[in-house]
C-alpha cells in the first residue's frame, strides 16, 4: 500500500512538468517493454493528458486504451482501480468539453466522481471536483461552479504538497472566472492574481498561460489595452511553449480587438483573427471556431470591410445557429454588415433573428434563476431533516448504552431525550418555515432581477439598435432625397414615408424611456419622477426632502409603483389631478399618489394583476401599500419601504 501511495503522488505532480518528452518514445516503450499495470496506466495518464491541448482524437483514444486495460486487468487494491477508472472517465470529461459536447462531458465527470468517492482517493476527488466546476463555469452555471470548486477547496486544504498546491491554482483561477462571469472584474483580478503568486511560488508555467489570457481579457474589456497586451503575449508564449492549441487560439481572438480597438492597427487585428481561427479548426472546438468567426466578423466591421464580415458570420450562423454565447453577437453583426451593404431585406431577417435570440436567452436566464432558488430551497430543507435525524440517531445509540449501564439512568435520558427531541423537531418546523418564506422572497427577487435585466436589455437594445438602424435608414432616405429626381406626383409620398419613419423614430425611443428610464439610472429616483409627472397629464410631483439617492433595486421598485398608480388613476379612476408625494428620512422611503377621481368601495372592490404584482415587489423588499377610498371620493395610495 505505501508503494502504491509513493506512486500516486509522484506520477500526478509529473504530469505538470512532463512538456519536454518525447511522447513517440513513451508510445513505443508502452508498445514493446514488459511493463506493470501500474506502469500502463501512468503512462496512458500522460499520454492522455499532454495530446489533450494538441491532439483531442490521439487524446480520447489513449483514453479509451487505458479503460479496456481496466476492463482485462483486475489489482489487487480495488480502491486503486477505481482511482485509475476515475481518473480516465475523468479525462474522457475533459475531451468532450473540448469537443464541444458538454452533456457527454457531464456523464463522465459524474461518472468519475462515482469512482473516486468509491476509491476513497482525496487527490483524484478534488481534481474532479475542479472539472465540474470548470464544466458549469463554461455553461455559465456559476452557483452550481462554485460549489464544485469549494468542495474541491475544502480537501485541497488537507495536504500541503506540490501537487495540492497545482490544484489550489486551478480553483482560484476558476473563482476568478466566475466573477468575470458575473462582471466583477475587480474581484475576478484579485483571483487571478492570488493564483498567478501561487504558480510563481512552486514554478508552475503551464498554469500561467492560462491566468495571464483571463487576466488579458479582463483588461482589454476595461478598456486597458496596454496591460491587456502586455499579458496576452505572456500568455500566448507559454501556450505556445507547452502546445496548447486551444488556449493559443484564445489569446490570438483576444489580441485582434486589442490591436482594433486599441491601436487602431486593423491589419494586425485580422492576421491574429486569422491566426486563431486556423489553430481553433486544427484543434475542432466548435465553440472556438465561432468565437473565432466572431472576432474576424466585428474586425472586418471595423475596418469597414462589410462584405468580408457578412462572409464570415454566415459561416459561424451555420455552424450553430443556436448557440445562446455567441448567437446575438453574430447575427448583430450580419444585421449591421447588410445595412451597409443595403440589403434591407437581409438586415430586417437577423434584426428578427436577433430579437428571438434575445427573449429566448431572457427567458432561459428567468428560468434558471427560479430554479436555482427552488434547488437551493430544497437543498437547505434536506440538509436540515439529515441533521435532525443525525443528531436523533446518536441521541439512541447513548440511550442504548445507559439502558445497559443503569435502567433509571436509561429511563432518565429517555424523559431527557424525548423533551430535546419535541424541542429540536419544534426548532425544525420553524427553520423550515423560515425556508419556506425565504424561498418565496428569493423567488420574487428573482423575478425582479429578472425583469430588470430584461427591461434595461430591450430598452438599450429598441434605442441603440433598432432606433440606430432606422436613424440609418432615414439619413439614407435623405440622402436619396438630395441626389435623386422625384417625379412631382411621388413627392407627397416620398415625404410622407420619411415622416413616418422620423415618428417611428420618435415613438420607438419614448417606449425604450418608459421600459426602463435611462434618467432613473443615471440620476435617481427624484429626477425620473419629476420627468415622469411632467410628462404625463394631470400629475403633479411633490417632495419635501432634499434629493437623495438609495438602493438602485428600491429605485426601480418605487418608480414601477408610481407609475403603476398614476396610470390606474388615469384610466380607471377619470381623474382629474394627480399629486405624487416622495420622502426620504434616514430609515425609510414614504410614497404617495393620491387622486380626485372615481374612488371605489375597497372591501368589495377585486384586486387586479397590477396591484398584486405591487404588493409581490415591495414584499422582496420589505415595504407594503395602504390603500384608502371611497367611491366618489377619490384615492390615497401609501407605500413604505425599508431604505437600507
Amino acid at each position: 500500500m505505501k508503494k502504491l501511495t509513493c506512486i500516486l503522488f509522484f506520477l500526478l505532480p509529473m504530469l505538470f512538468l512532463f512538456s519536454q518528452k518525447n511522447l513517440d518514445s513513451l508510445v513505443y516503450v508502452l508498445q514493446t517493454k514488459k511493463l506493470s499495470v501500474e506502469e500502463q496506466y501512468a503512462i496512458y495518464s500522460d499520454l492522455s493528458y499532454w495530446y489533450l491541448n494538441s491532439d483531442v482524437e490521439k487524446s480520447l483514444k489513449f483514453t479509451r486504451d487505458a479503460l479496456t486495460l481496466a476492463d482485462k486487468e483486475k489489482l489487487s487494491d480495488k480502491s486503486l482501480n477505481k482511482f485509475w477508472r476515475s481518473a480516465f472517465n475523468d479525462y474522457l470529461g475533459r475531451i468532450f468539453i473540448a469537443k464541444g459536447n458538454n452533456d457527454s462531458a457531464a456523464f463522465y465527470f459524474n461518472r468519475a466522481l462515482d469512482l473516486a468517492i468509491e476509491g476513497n482517493k482525496d487527490p483524484q476527488l478534488a481534481l474532479t471536483y475542479i472539472d465540474l466546476g470548470t464544466l458549469h463555469l463554461r455553461l455559465a452555471h456559476y452557483t452550481t461552479s462554485l460549489e464544485y470548486l469549494l468542495k474541491a477547496l475544502a480537501i485541497n486544504e488537507k495536504y500541503n504538497t506540490t501537487y495540492s498546491k497545482q490544484q489550489k491554482i486551478l480553483i482560484l483561477s476558476n473563482i476568478g472566472g466566475i466573477y468575470r462571469g458575473l462582471e466583477n472584474q475587480t474581484r475576478a483580478i484579485e483571483y487571478l492574481e492570488k493564483a498567478n503568486s501561487l504558480a510563481e511560488e512552486i514554478n508552475y508555467a503551464e498554469a500561467q498561460g492560462k491566468i495571464f489570457f483571463d487576466l488579458g481579457d479582463i483588461y482589454r474589456i476595461n478598456k486597458e489595452y496596454d496591460k491587456a497586451l502586455k499579458f496576452l503575449l505572456k500568455g500566448l508564449e507559454i501556450n505556445q511553449v507547452y502546445g496548447d492549441k486551444s488556449l493559443e487560439s484564445a489569446c490570438y481572438f483576444a489580441l485582434a480587438p486589442v490591436y482594433s480597438e486599441g491601436f487602431k492597427n486593423n491589419e494586425k487585428a485580422i492576421q491574429y483573427a486569422k491566426r486563431g481561427l486556423q489553430l481553433a479548426e486544427e484543434f475542432g472546438d466548435p465553440f472556438a471556431i465561432i468565437g473565432g468567426l466572431r472576432t474576424m466578423s466585428e474586425t472586418y466591421l471595423a475596418n469597414k470591410q462589410y462584405k468580408e464580415a457578412e462572409k464570415v458570420a454566415l459561416k459561424a450562423w451555420e455552424i450553430d445557429s443556436t448557440n445562446m454565447d455567441q448567437g446575438p453577437y453574430v447575427v448583430g453583426d450580419l444585421a449591421i454588415a447588410n445595412i451597409y451593404l443595403g440589403n434591407k431585406d437581409k438586415a430586417a431577417e437577423f434584426s428578427q433573428k436577433y430579437f428571438d435570440l434575445l427573449r429566448q436567452y431572457i427567458t432561459a436566464e428567468y428560468n434558471k434563476n427560479l430554479a436555482d432558488s427552488e434547488t437551493k430551497y430544497e437543498t437547505q430543507k434536506k440538509e436540515l431533516r439529515i441533521t435532525a435525524l443525525e443528531k436523533e440517531r446518536k441521541l439512541y445509540i447513548i440511550l442504548g448504552i445507559a439502558v445497559v449501564t443503569a435502567l433509571l439512568f436509561g429511563l432518565g435520558l429517555l424523559y431527557y431525550r424525548h423533551r430535546l427531541s419535541v424541542q429540536k423537531q419544534k426548532i425544525a418546523e420553524q427553520q423550515i418555515k423560515q425556508l419556506e418564506q425565504e424561498k418565496e422572497l428569493i423567488a420574487a427577487r428573482s423575478a425582479l432581477d429578472a425583469e430588470k435585466a430584461e427591461r434595461e436589455i430591450i430598452a438599450r437594445d429598441l434605442h441603440d439598435g433598432v432606433g440606430a438602424m432606422l436613424s440609418v435608414v432615414k439619413n439614407n432616405m435623405d440622402i436619396m432625397k438630395s441626389y435623386s429626381i422625384i417625379e412631382n406626383q411621388e413627392v407627397n409620398y416620398f415625404n410622407n414615408a420619411v415622416n413616418g419613419l422620423e415618428e417611428s423614430i420618435v415613438e420607438l425611443r419614448r417606449i425604450a424611456h418608459h421600459i426602463m428610464p435611462a434618467v432613473l439610472i443615471e440620476k435617481g429616483l427624484f429626477v425620473a419622477l419629476d420627468d415622469f409627472c411632467r410628462s404625463t397629464p394631470k400629475a403633479k410631483f411633490i417632495y419635501t426632502e432634499p434629493e437623495q439617492r438609495f438602493d438602485p433595486e428600491k429605485e426601480l421598485v418605487i418608480y414601477r409603483c408610481a407609475y403603476e398608480l398614476v396610470n390606474n388613476a388615469l384610466k380607471h379612476a377619470k381623474a382629474s389631478n394627480i399629486e405624487v408625494h416622495l420622502n426620504v428620512d434616514e430609515e425609510k422611503v414614504y410614497l404617495s399618489v393620491v387622486d380626485d377621481g372615481n374612488g371605489f368601495d375597497i372591501q368589495n372592490a377585486p384586486r387586479g394583476m397590477g396591484i398584486r404584482n405591487l404588493n409581490t415587489r415591495l414584499a422582496a423588499f420589505g415595504g407594503n401599500m395602504d390603500i384608502y377610498s371611497e367611491p366618489g371620493k377619490g384615492t390615497e395610495v401609501n407605500v413604505e419601504m425599508p431604505r437600507y
